[in-house]
């Protein structure tokens, strides 16, 4: 089976809804702080020092869309259910079997970090905890593993596996550094979680790389017109991506080249391009896909005539 069509096949499985975001089915999202799509909000570093009403409070009062939190104890939890829309379980909490029963029991949807020595069967074992406490909003997240370099590794193929074995949405955990983005969803995560404290700009080039690559490994089966129009507009972005890029690569031939321009052309490799495509696109097919790739190719030769001032009257 391909990767997409293995994807696809996992796709189809359960989303769960995390205020207005849907975690699981349809494009990637990316969780975080400022430029993400739904935000989080630690009480851990705080220690119990800082009162917790006053934290989700604060987050909940500058965010208006969905607002996840992590405690620092059990007693953090009637101040989360107040204001929040889902609950983090830490990497370092993930075997605190007594905070995550009373985590569960809120009905709030529940993201379990996996520990950094944890087994697939133990992660997964946290989702169980929660389903057998009534509540089967669970989303998982591989967060990494502590190497002997004192540095910490993503295993994506783990992530693949709870995704498989489970079901579940999986997201991966990138800290703030966003440069793993387009494998993590190359690999199938349903999203991306940077820290809190992660820089706008981080969240924006992980937001933009999970739609480019999510167009291409992740199909959407929207059930409503506006959802239609989303996936539209997603696609049509990475058309926009391509587009500029081939203008690009057009471009550096024309120079290159002893012929350029309209003179220039290669029919027949234009020609076994278009059969080449349909043969990636069979419903569209030659017929329709030659005239557009006609008027792509005049649109770079109009521009590389521009750009070397030849341009044709």
């Amino acid at each position: 089976m391909s990767l997409t069509a293995d994807l696809e096949r996992n796709l189809e499985r359960g989303a769960v809804r995390v205020g207005t975001l849907s975690v699981g089915a349809g494009p990637a999202v990316v969780i975080g702080g400022e430029g993400a799509d739904a935000r989080w909000i630690s009480l851990r570093d705080h220690h119990g020092r800082v009162p917790a009403a006053q934290t989700v409070a604060e987050a909940r009062a500058g965010w208006s869309g969905p607002l996840l939190v992590e405690p620092f104890s059990a007693a953090d939890l009637p101040e989360i259910a107040a204001h929040a829309d889902g609950i983090v379980i830490g990497a370092a909490w993930m075997q605190d079997f007594q905070l995550v029963r009373a985590v569960a029991r809120l009905g709030l949807p529940v993201l379990v970090q996996r520990g950094p020595a944890a087994t697939l069967q133990e992660w997964l074992a946290i989702a169980d905890y929660c389903v057998a406490e009534g509540n089967d909003q669970v989303v998982l997240c591989e967060s990494g593993s502590r190497t002997h370099q004192a540095v910490t590794t993503l295993d994506l193929a783990l992530m693949r596996a709870a995704r498989r074995t489970s079901g579940r949405p999986v997201l991966v955990g990138l800290g703030e550094d966003p440069s793993l983005a387009a494998a993590a969803v190359a690999a199938g995560a349903d999203g991306l979680l940077l820290d809190p404290g992660a820089p706008e700009q981080a969240a924006l080039d992980a937001g933009e790389v999970a739609r480019i690559v999510g167009v291409v490994v992740r199909r959407e089966t929207p059930g409503s017109v506006p959802e239609a129009r989303g996936a539209i507009d997603r696609v049509d972005a990475v058309l926009a991506v391509l587009l500029e890029r081939r203008a690009e690569l057009a471009g550096t031939i024309q120079r290159l080249k002893p012929v350029g321009g309209f003179a220039g052309r290669d029919m027949d490799r234009e020609r076994r391009l278009v059969a080449e495509m349909a043969r990636r696109a069979p419903t569209l097919g030659e017929e329709r896909l030659a005239p557009i790739m006609n008027a792509v190719i005049e649109a770079g030769l109009h521009l590389a005539e521009e750009r070397a001032g030849t341009r044709r009257d």
